[in-house]
């Protein structure tokens, strides 16, 4: 007999997914890593495809889900808006019923977060966020392994986030809530996170602060965004004056722990929200933090096809 296949699960947002599946997660995601950089062939997906939706242009979601499916031995399915047009040319239910009969499972990025709830409500398969305007749970997953890669556990650790109340934002609260780290949270007036729209149910995790530097003292990682997420250009220069002072600089980094770390998504753009000698600098782990995408992807997906290896 084959093995029983998982209940459907999707990845939508952080808290989607247990403490205790993180943890395995993270250690799965350093074995894979580890055949990986030894050329050690690894293919538990293979005769599956992922579908990937692209409302959002990106490059490292992009290149670390289709690098990642096809390291597992997968094959991939590229759809950009001008091929699919989420609830335009076809009802989002529509395009998740048909979809979702001819592929074993399905990445989306997208703007609204209610467009992947509504596909993931009429998918057969699993459905992975790959970027919404209100969260990003794959980056936040590289995040967190790459911390545990540099430092060990993040249990206790604080997380100064500089910068915008964005979807990142949202989901480092998320992370804080569930494995128990604290986050610092500094943005300009009117740009704040809106707890209702994290989902988190309380205050303990995260301490606000007016002033970023306030907010970078000892703390253990300093995080930043783009000022300007993407679906936000309209805003741009007006977005420029409000967050000049949340600039992640060196004087901010020497405010946090000596050994503090500096993570970025990327793209970013030094002299803005980040300073060059910052992200340049050896307390920077960004290009880590990037490959991590491609790592803890494949473990996402091998988790939501497979179940516990």
């Amino acid at each position: 007999m084959s093995p029983a296949l998982p209940a459907l699960r999707h990845y939508l947002q952080f808290s989607d997914l247990s403490a205790a599946e993180y943890a395995y997660l993270f250690e799965r995601t350093a074995v894979i890593k580890r055949k990986f950089k030894a050329y050690e062939k690894h293919q538990p997906l293979a005769d599956r495809t992922l579908a990937m939706i692209f409302e959002k242009a990106s490059t490292r979601t992009r290149v670390s889900f289709e690098a990642g499916m096809y390291q597992l031995g997968g094959s991939v399915v590229h759809l950009t808006t001008g091929d699919s047009q989420l609830g335009r040319a076809e009802p989002i239910e529509d395009s998740a019923k048909v979809i979702s009969r001819m592929v074993d499972l399905v990445m989306i990025r997208t703007y609204e977060q209610t467009k992947i709830d509504r596909f993931a409500q009429h998918s057969r398969v699993p459905v992975i966020n790959g970027l919404t305007n209100e969260f990003h749970p794959c980056q936040i997953l590289a995040d967190l392994f790459t911390f545990i890669e540099h430092r060990g556990s993040i249990a206790g650790k604080t997380v100064a986030w500089v910068g915008d109340g964005n979807n990142m934002a949202n989901t480092w609260l998320q992370a804080a809530e569930l494995l128990g780290f604290t986050v610092h949270l500094s943005t300009p007036s009117g740009y704040e996170v809106d707890q209702s729209v994290a989902g988190i149910r309380s205050g303990q995790s995260y301490k606000v602060f007016a002033d970023p530097m306030q907010a970078c003292e000892g703390a253990d990682l300093v995080t930043t965004d783009v000022w300007t997420s993407m679906g936000f250009e309209a805003e741009n220069e007006a977005r420029k004056k409000a967050f000049a002072n949340w600039c992640v600089s060196t004087e901010m980094m020497a405010a946090a722990q000596p050994d503090a770390l500096f993570m970025h998504c990327l793209p970013a753009h030094r002299g803005e929200e980040v300073a060059a000698d910052v992200i340049d600098g050896p307390q920077s782990v960004v290009w880590d933090e990037a490959e991590n995408r491609l790592h803890v992807q494949k473990a996402l997906m091998e988790f939501l096809l497979l179940g516990r290896l």
